[in-house]
């Protein structure tokens, strides 16, 4: 299901990325069980009271950093209240109510969403009394917290936690759902054209024009899925919107709605660290993944000119390399219905659940030919192996030494299970549980 989206917003120097640094640190292992993924300055993921949610910071998305021009910061604030479900107002206790300020909280007042007034620096009794002020902002919701040391923001969490309804996960209960994600004007649009065989989409060399997301069914040659695009036309008054922050956000609603991702690129200017961003999320959330290089008629060729490229951009990815990696032309319609069938393949090794005594069959002796490494002097057994009712491919290894067993040794079975049942482009999750 789609996820929830808090957005922070606030002039530059409130403490915007303290807080984003401190919300992301409460996530539980659940969340993090996924070894060397990074985790962005800009964007990540939110556990709190068991309801897990995106949250996007959005002074990490501001050019220029403390001389940031007022237009600039309106207008990612107009965008995080179109686009976000719930707004966080970050202010600063010690400067008191700024001219930036006052405009931020005209533009946030007749917002139809939740928004959450979070007075920062307030860390002593008299800055608390100094703070009162911020209440003629006129706010509803008003939070006096210090991000530094952390006191208040489990109150802001709470709050934020009661908007998220948790619901069961759909095991694929529906058709496929596949969304295109990448930078803009890498050529979306043209794939999702190429692949429903119509201008589903207006095509623009304009980076942006793209703007709110479009579910395609699509359903020939026996092939019956939803295509998921951030495509369409963007409003007149639209056109001065940060784009960058703008794709980002866009992507992560993508990546929520989806069960694979269609991970796309242009072959000459190659994979951006924001690209790499927004793969570590899709990791995270346990998304399905397949490369898409595009462009590819544009690159000139010599000997090995695709296996070369495929193993640099295996380097960036790592550790999760076990990635289908496709080479297009969406303008040419070169391997599109390979890109299909590519997504489809990663969508069923996602569903794909393996008995247990198959799984054992397989995984023991493997285990037995290279058992873990001694812990104090004693030998760790894993006796026992099952996956676990989840979305994701989740696999419970029981050991007698659960805590012990590490990171070098769980990339090892990782290895070994997808060499034996093929989650080729699928994270897969490995926990160590006492017999």
């Amino acid at each position: 299901m789609p996820g929830f989206t808090l957005a922070i917003v606030g002039r530059p120097n409130v403490g915007k990325s303290t807080l984003f640094n401190r919300l992301l640190e409460q996530r539980k292992a659940i969340v993090e069980d996924t070894p060397g993924v990074t985790r962005d300055r800009q964007y990540g993921i939110s556990e709190w009271n068991g309801k897990s949610f995106n949250v996007i910071d959005t002074g990490g998305f501001v050019a220029g950093g403390d001389d940031v021009f007022e237009k600039e910061i309106r207008a990612q604030v107009l965008i995080a209240v179109e686009e976000a479900d719930a707004i966080l107002f970050m202010v600063d206790a010690s400067t008191g109510i700024t001219t930036l300020d006052e405009s931020m909280a005209d533009i946030l007042r007749p917002a139809k969403k939740p928004v959450f007034l979070v007075v920062n620096k307030v860390d002593n009794n008299a800055r608390l009394m100094e703070a009162s002020e911020f209440y003629s902002l006129g706010f509803e919701h008003i939070f006096f917290i210090s991000s530094m040391s952390g006191s208040g923001t489990g109150e802001v969490l709470d709050d934020v936690a009661k908007l998220i309804t948790v619901e069961a996960e759909e095991f694929n209960a529906e058709l496929p759902r596949i969304a295109i994600i990448g930078q803009p004007n890498v050529g979306k649009s043209s794939l999702l054209n190429a692949m429903v065989g119509e201008e589903r989409t207006i095509v623009s060399e304009i980076a942006g024009t793209t703007r709110d997301t479009i579910h395609t069914h699509y359903n020939l040659f026996q092939k019956d899925f939803i295509l998921i695009d951030t495509a369409g036309i963007r409003r007149k008054n639209k056109v001065h919107e940060d784009i960058e922050f703008y794709s980002v956000i866009r992507a992560i609603k993508a990546v929520d709605e989806a069960d694979v991702c269609l991970m796309m690129i242009d072959a000459e200017n190659g994979i951006a660290q924001q690209d790499l961003n927004i793969f570590s999320l899709a990791v995270k959330k346990g998304k399905g993944i397949v490369f898409i290089v595009n462009k590819w008629d544009l690159v000139e060729k010599v000997t090995n000119t695709a296996k070369d490229y495929e193993k640099q951009l295996k380097e960036r990815l790592a550790p999760f390399t076990d990635i289908p990696i496709i080479f297009i032309s969406a303008k040419e319609k070169t391997r599109v219905f390979k890109v299909i069938e590519t997504a489809l393949d990663v969508c069923e090794s996602r569903k794909r659940r393996i008995p247990t005594s198959k799984l054992n069959d397989e995984m023991l002796p493997v285990i037995e030919a290279y058992t873990p490494p001694l812990v104090r002097g004693n030998s760790v057994k894993i006796k026992f192996i099952t996956q676990l009712p989840t979305a994701v491919p989740s696999f419970a290894f029981f050991a007698n030494y659960p805590d012990d067993i590490k990171t070098p040794y769980r990339n090892y079975l990782e290895n070994k299970l997808r060499e034996k049942f093929n989650f080729k482009g699928v994270p897969v999750r490995i926990f160590f549980r006492k017999k």
